[in-house]
Formats: structure tokens, sequence, C-alpha cells
């Protein structure tokens, strides 16, 4: 089969699983993720005992272990007690979690980087403390955090091709199937590898503006 013809036949094929899969993994698994990462950054910014510590144990072992490690726990651990888990939605928690853990450092970055004085501020205006985190704090500090989070989306992206090895039918996936039945390896890695530069350019594209707009909007802040 000619190089071209098969290039253009398989790429519905394999842009079709992005859609479906990949794209839904990514925006389920982050949007889980922030809500992890919000919990965990609070806990530690707040120094609650105990929790703080379960925290950073957890932000060990995430960021000390292989995302593709713990796929594999996560996969093949419940088999061990005769349960045979969903790869989709393992993957999600396995990459919520995952994501969670260093997002949570981001955001607990940029809430110690607000000034501790707006802190009491709020507390002279008579606001409670979850008050001022809500309204004072994690707007600050997800401002800051923007770009960092915005490059976090974009790699996560790119790491759900290793749910393939959970068998969810993604796109990396869908080319190893169409490679191995074609044996034209390299062209259709390359392919899917281009497919993967689109959704982030797209992706790269958004961080772009928002990081204008959040740009006009502290200096219009600033300027007031």
């Amino acid at each position: 089969m000619d190089i071209w013809n098969l290039l253009i036949e398989s790429f519905p094929r394999i842009i079709l699983p992005g859609l479906a899969m990949t794209i839904p993994l990514t925006v389920i698994s982050f949007a889980l993720a922030l809500v992890i990462a919000v919990i965990v950054a609070l806990i530690q910014y707040s120094k609650v005992p105990v929790l703080t510590q379960i925290a950073r144990v957890y932000i060990w072992i995430i960021r000390g272990t292989p995302l593709l490690v713990q796929l594999m726990v996560g996969y093949y651990g419940p088999s061990a007690f005769g349960i045979k888990p969903n790869g989709f939605v393992v993957a999600i928690i396995v990459f919520a979690i995952n994501e969670g853990a260093y997002c949570a450092e981001t955001i607990r970055g940029c809430m110690e980087s607000v000034p501790k004085g707006q802190l009491e501020a709020g507390y002279c205006v008579g606001m409670s403390y979850p008050g001022i985190m809500w309204h004072v704090i994690l707007p600050q500090a997800f401002r800051a955090a923007f770009p960092a989070l915005g490059n976090s989306l974009i790699s996560m992206v790119k790491d759900t091709s290793l749910a393939s090895n959970i068998t969810v039918t993604e796109m990396f996936l869908a080319t190893r199937q169409i490679a191995g039945r074609t044996y034209q390896f390299l062209p259709l890695y390359l392919e899917v590898a281009f497919i993967y530069l689109m959704f982030s350019t797209v992706l790269e594209a958004f961080q772009r503006r928002g990081e204008a707009r959040l740009g006009r909007y502290d200096h219009g802040t600033s300027g007031s």
C-alpha cells in the first residue's frame, strides 16, 4: 500500500479515538486533578495537623514513582482481589491522582507568594478564614499558577498515550494496531505525533489567550 494512501486512510481511525478517548480522558482527569490539588494545597498552606503529613507523603510517593508504574498498579492491583477494572476509569483515577500531586505543589507555592498582609486584612474586615481563602488567596494563586497549570494540561494530553498499556483505546493504541497490521511503523508513529502536536498547539493557543487576558486584568487592577 502506498504510504500516502495509508496515512490518509489511517488519519480518521487515529483521530477519532483522540476525540472519543484522549480528549475526554484529559479533561476529566485534569478537572479532578485540580480538585485534589486545591484540597492538598489548602491543607499544606493551613498546616493542618496530621493531614499535612499525609499530604506530603502523598506528594512524595506520587512524584517519586513513574506514571506508567502507577497505571499498572491501578489496573492490575484490583485483579489480585478478583476485580476486573475498567481501563478508562482506572486511567482517569491514576492521571488525576498523579497530576494532582504536581499541581498541588504549584498552587501551594503560588498561595504562599500572596502577601500575608492580605490574610490579616481579610480578618480585619470581618471575613472568615474559608472566605479569605476562596475570595482572596486562591484567585490570586490561580492567576499566578495559570501558566504552569496550562503546561501541565498540555503534558497530560501527551501522557494519555500511556493509557494504551492498560487497554484504553486512545490514539496511540489505535496507531499501534494499524501499524501491527501494515508494518508501516515509522510513518504511522510520525502521523500520530503530528496529531498530538495539533492538539497541543490548540491548547497552547488557548493558554496564551488566557495569559494575555489575565495580564490585562492585572494591569487594569494595578492601574485602578
